[in-house]
């Protein structure tokens, strides 16, 4: 039972006074004390009697304002704390964020974000049911010293502290998410994601390497990573089109520059280039790669150029060279499944889009 305040202080305070009114008669009684010594047996006695009175009023006003008294509440039990999509939400806008980078490159993280969500995904072999983008196993060596991954330690402190500010999202979770972003924010087609991705405790999950593409080899090498995978044809053709973005750096890959004019902005030029304009071998001391005819300061790879001379890809190249519309729609599809290989999705998990930012 609780009463207000006031109640309380009243209640306390007569209790109390109550209390105090029994020392007069043992102050009177001392003092009758030094006055007759007669007296001096039944003054002790009363002050006595008088004292334990005291002492157990005392107590019982102790013991009653304390039981009468407000008292907190137990604190209410913690919830599990459950994200919603609010809460990537604000994840993907930090994202975008952090994309601008004068000091890098041409001036954006995002095509190594792409290029980290990725190799985080392409690691998948559908046989085995192993790698993909659940686990995050880039995170521990030997994996992360793959050659095919060298550099992405640049994307991964980009996203570092992100992942500080919203520690409740997994590493999986957020490169996959950082991929949608810069791809998003870079002018590309709105790509359906959704959470559910669970970090690797260690390196126990690390795949082998050369899982990756080879950028110096032919349309059969490609055929053979994409379809461990689960791709086809035309889905390897138009996850191809992000060589739109970025460049190539000799200190990673030992290849050197952009395929395309605009490398921080998503369009179909990727595939106008390589169908239309005319390319050479490229001399230098590096790795075999074609520059272009015009101005020598595009790149393209072998396994690029394979798209064009095998049949039953230029068919694609062609297609999506005619409308950066189907490259987009393609490109948002196998994107989409490439961010989710190897992953369990709790029953029901809900596909999101998020709105790019403002």
């Amino acid at each position: 039972m609780s009463f207000p305040r006031p109640v309380l202080r009243s209640a306390s305070r007569s209790v109390f006074a109550a209390a105090f009114r029994v020392k007069v008669p043992i102050r009177n009684a001392t003092a009758v004390r030094y006055n007759s010594s007669s007296a001096s047996g039944p003054a002790k006695n009363n002050s006595l009697v008088y004292a334990a009175v005291g002492l157990a009023l005392l107590g019982g006003g102790y013991y009653y304002y304390s039981n009468n008294m407000v008292k907190p509440k137990p604190a209410a039990l913690s919830k599990p704390f459950v994200p919603t999509y609010e809460d990537y939400k604000k994840v993907y806008n930090k994202v975008a964020e952090t994309l601008d980078a004068g000091d890098y490159d041409d001036g954006s993280y995002g095509p190594v974000l792409i290029r980290l969500a990725w190799h985080a995904s392409g690691t998948y072999d559908a046989k085995t049911n192993t790698g993909g983008s659940g686990g995050a196993t880039m995170r521990f060596l030997p994996e992360s010293g793959h050659g095919a991954n060298n550099g992405l330690d640049i994307a991964r402190n980009v996203l570092e502290p992100i992942h500080a500010e919203f520690p409740w999202i997994s590493y999986g979770d957020l490169w996959t998410l950082g991929g949608v972003c810069a791809v998003q924010e870079m002018g590309g087609p709105t790509i359906k994601w959704r959470p559910g991705r669970a970090d690797a405790a260690d390196a126990a999950s690390c795949t082998p390497d050369g899982r990756l593409p080879d950028g110096a080899k032919g349309a059969d090498h490609v055929r053979d990573i994409f379809y461990r995978m689960g791709f086809n044809d035309e889905e390897i053709v138009a996850l191809a089109g992000a060589h739109a973005l970025g460049r190539c750096h000799p200190d990673r890959s030992g290849f050197e520059g952009p395929w395309t004019f605009a490398p921080t902005y998503l369009t179909n030029d990727y595939y106008t280039l390589l169908l239309n304009d005319k390319w050479h071998w490229k001399k230098w001391n590096g790795p075999a790669q074609y520059e272009d005819d015009k101005t020598k300061s595009l790149m393209m790879l072998p396994a690029d150029m394979a798209l064009v001379k095998d049949k039953n890809f230029k068919k694609y190249v062609e297609k999506y060279a005619k409308s950066q519309d189907a490259f987009f729609e393609d490109f948002a599809k196998a994107f989409s499944k490439l961010l989710e290989l190897g992953v369990s999705f709790k029953p029901g998990q809900e596909y999101w889009e998020f709105p790019v930012s403002s």
